[in-house]
């Protein structure tokens, strides 16, 4: 209601992995989501929804940005990042489900950051955009690393990072099927310059 009275040039706004849901994986912003798996991706994908009725309502050029798996320093306590690591350095077993097999793709801070900075500009025009709307300057971003790791390598990375193991890392089937359009977008932010950055340590 706000924007309705202080309109602005381009709205972002923080969408999910999650409102895909119980979809087959690769992910695509072209995707059908109706199916959520937890109030949090539905909420997530109503807001979606409402956005696009606002962005149809007064043109408020609009774009989702869905996220996945964000991780890097300054991250909530409770992600699997910090638990896994916390057990190790304790010596106590880490909690792993489907015997470690399943897959998430991770997105570092910094990239996601970058993400959302070179989006700004680029505000998307009705019936323009491949993953958007045909009736509103609405559309959908997958932010994501573009590859799917399975828990298992996510696991001996950090190992390996604490100097306890040094198994390599492993890369499956990507979980994201990026459209055209998110694949201009990406090759076009790692082929320009990229700005100074501070040096950061993967797990």
């Amino acid at each position: 209601e706000a924007l309705r009275a202080h309109p602005v040039q381009h709205v972002l706004m923080a969408s999910t992995s999650s409102v895909y849901g119980a979809n087959a994986t690769p992910f695509s912003e072209k995707d059908r989501t109706d199916h959520q798996l937890s109030f949090y991706a539905a909420t997530k994908r109503a807001m979606e929804a409402m956005a696009h009725s606002y962005a149809h309502l007064w043109s408020q050029p609009t774009t989702i940005m869905r996220f996945f798996t964000v991780y890097g320093p300054w991250g909530r306590p409770d992600m699997a990042l910090f638990k896994f690591t916390r057990a190790i350095l304790e010596g106590k077993p880490i909690d792993v489900y489907n015997k470690g097999q399943m897959q998430r793709d991770f997105t570092y801070i910094d990239d996601g950051i970058e993400s959302i900075v070179r989006l700004m500009p680029l505000a998307p025009q009705a019936s323009q955009a491949s993953n958007g709307s045909p009736a509103a300057p609405w559309r959908v971003i997958n932010i994501a690393g573009g590859r799917s790791v399975e828990l298992n390598a996510y696991i001996a990375a950090i190992e390996a990072a604490m100097s306890h193991h040094d198994r390599p890392m492993d890369t499956a089937t990507p979980i994201v099927a990026m459209t055209s359009e998110t694949r201009s977008f990406c090759l076009g932010a790692r082929q320009s310059q990229a700005r100074p950055r501070p040096h950061r340590e993967r797990a």
